[in-house]
C-alpha cells in the first residue's frame, strides 16, 4: 500500500525559505514520476513542480527559480526547496506520485496516490 506523508510546512515571512519532505512507503519513488501541488481554500489544485522518474524536472511558472524539487533514494523521499517565499505562495502543500498513463503533470487527475498535505503560510 503506497503511503505518502509530507512534512516541513510552517509560518514564514517573506523572502525565507522552507524545505518541504514527502517520506514514502510501499512504493520506489525513483521508479516513479512526483510532483509538488499546492491549494488554496476555493481554488484548484496547483501543480508547482515535478519530478519524472528518470529526472526531468519541470516547474510551474509562478515557482521557477524560486524551488527547487528533488529526490533522495536513499531515504525513498521527495523534497521542495522553497526560496525567497511570498505571500501569494501560502497554502496546503501535497505531494502526489503520478499514474500510469497520466495526462498533463500539471493536472490533479494525472496522480492517484497523495498525501495528507503540509501547511505553509507565508506573511508580509
Amino acid at each position: 500500500q503506497v503511503q505518502l506523508v509530507e512534512s516541513g510546512g510552517g509560518s514564514v515571512q517573506a523572502g525565507w525559505s522552507l524545505r518541504l519532505s514527502c517520506a514514502a512507503s510501499g512504493v520506489r519513488i525513483t521508479s516513479n514520476s512526483m510532483a509538488w501541488f499546492r491549494q488554496v481554500p476555493g481554488k484548484e489544485r496547483e501543480g508547482v513542480a515535478y519530478f519524472k522518474d528518470r529526472g526531468t524536472t519541470l516547474y510551474a511558472d509562478s515557482v521557477k527559480g524560486r524551488f527547487t524539487v528533488s529526490r533522495d533514494s536513499d531515504r525513498n523521499t521527495l523534497y521542495l526547496q522553497m526560496k525567497s517565499l511570498k505571500p501569494e505562495d501560502t497554502a496546503m502543500y501535497y505531494c502526489a506520485l503520478r499514474r500510469p498513463f497520466g495526462a498533463l503533470w500539471t493536472l490533479a487527475t494525472s496522480y492517484n496516490n497523495w498525501g495528507q498535505g503540509t501547511q505553509d503560510t507565508v506573511s508580509s
